[in-house]
């Protein structure tokens, strides 16, 4: 009899706070966003720890009162890792956790740097991922020589740990030019590579993670992506030649994008984003069940601005339609306002059809396959003129060229 597999979850605590720019409703949404990275991760989040503030405290994120709650709870529940929604400064990690020992201290980017090392499956991807874990590690070795804090100053006691920890930055510093000059040789290969795949329209996939990017590769591509219900469950570009009536193009899955992504990330992964760069279509992928797929849309622009690849020829894709569920107003409620969460789908189509034009605006479901053929059809128009502006005399890729071929002989006679 075969046994269960256990997966053992660490027992994980998140913190946020509330500021001016950042609202208790907001706060409980990268909260939810930060739950959902911690289970890719392997964690469970057992408690969410929140505080109103003007600002961050600069030593330890949050406040002393609310530090001490924080140690009680997690010295009482033998919490095992503390994630904090933002990014911490060396300092802060460095001082939280002089604080809370028994505890290791994290915060988002460190977690997505961990998701994306467990993602990495090819060789390019490990080393994008390593990059960025230097680049983040570097400024931060100080406070990971704890097993030195025993040293005392004075007569015979200078130097040993400052000279320690000077010869692992320059390592680190070696390790992080090793692993550039290493990232531009494979860029040059991948280079070559998309010069060969000759003169084929490009398609990119585009949109933030877990939309449903790669489901929707399968469906169209016949290809067999990794698909899972996590968390950049796709790191590596793969490209796939797809064709629609007769006439062929490249269709590439990217990367996902997420709200306050690490700038290490974007460095490092700038090279992977090289094919939404070389694209000559985007098809944005959005998950229009998600209550904040508007501010997802936001922040895959601004990454798309980040890259400068914005003003590409794009199709907003809302994906999993079949997952929709709007909030309903009682009839004799007459004390709730009606808010964009309680539109019903045909009013998110109004509305964002009057937004980005009718032709650019698609609501499918690619796990269900609906409304299936109008993507098709709606993909193969795009590519079509594109291909038409590009080769204005190839025309015989297209089926409907034959009929005007025979019609113009009809005519002639």
């Amino acid at each position: 009899m075969l046994e269960k597999e256990v997966i053992n979850f660490e027992k994980t605590a998140i913190v946020g706070i509330i500021t001016q720019n950042q609202s208790e409703d907001k706060l409980n949404e990268y909260l939810d966003e930060l739950e959902f990275l911690t289970f890719t991760a392997g964690g469970q989040v057992v408690k969410r720890f929140s505080q109103k503030t003007d600002k961050p405290n600069p030593k330890t994120f949050v406040g002393t009162g609310k530090l001490e709650e924080i140690m009680y709870y997690i010295k009482e529940n033998q919490v095992s890792t503390l994630i904090f929604d933002d990014e911490l400064s060396p300092s802060q990690q460095k001082n939280i956790s002089k604080l809370i020992p028994d505890c290791k201290v994290l915060d988002r980017t460190n977690l997505i740097l961990d998701i994306f090392a467990q993602r990495a499956e090819t060789s390019y991807a490990r080393t994008q991922v390593e990059l960025a874990q230097c680049q983040y590690l570097l400024p931060r070795l100080s406070g990971m020589w704890t097993h030195l804090e025993r040293q005392k100053g004075g007569i015979g006691m200078r130097g040993p740990g400052e000279t320690e920890i000077e010869t692992d930055r320059r390592i680190v510093r070696d390790r992080i030019s090793l692993l550039k000059d290493k990232i531009k040789t494979i860029d040059k290969q991948m280079g070559v590579q998309r010069s060969n795949r000759g003169a084929m329209v490009r398609v990119a996939l585009v949109g933030y993670t877990n939309v449903g990017k790669s489901t929707l590769m399968n469906a169209v591509g016949k290809s067999d992506v990794f698909v899972e219900n996590k968390l950049f469950a796709t790191l590596d570009t793969t490209v796939r030649k797809v064709v629609i009536k007769n006439l062929p193009f490249l269709l590439s899955d990217t990367v996902g994008f997420i709200r306050k992504l690490p700038t290490q990330l974007v460095d490092s992964f700038k090279s992977t984003l090289d094919e939404v760069r070389e694209a000559d279509l985007l098809l944005h992928v959005v998950d229009i069940s998600h209550p904040d797929f508007e501010d997802h849309i936001a922040s895959v622009n601004q990454t798309l601005m980040d890259i400068k690849a914005h003003d590409k020829p794009t199709i907003m894709v809302f994906n999993k339609i079949d997952a929709y569920r709007h909030l309903t107003i009682d009839e004799d409620d007459l004390i709730t306002e009606k808010s964009q969460k309680h539109y019903t789908l045909n009013e998110w189509k109004l509305t964002w059809m009057s937004r980005v034009g009718e032709a650019n605006a698609l609501f499918i479901s690619a796990t269900n396959k609906q409304n299936f053929e109008e993507f098709r059809e709606r993909v193969y128009e795009a590519v079509r003129q594109i291909h038409i502006t590009r080769f204005p005399y190839n025309k015989f890729l297209y089926p409907d060229y034959k009929d005007a071929i025979e019609k113009e002989d009809k005519d002639d006679e």
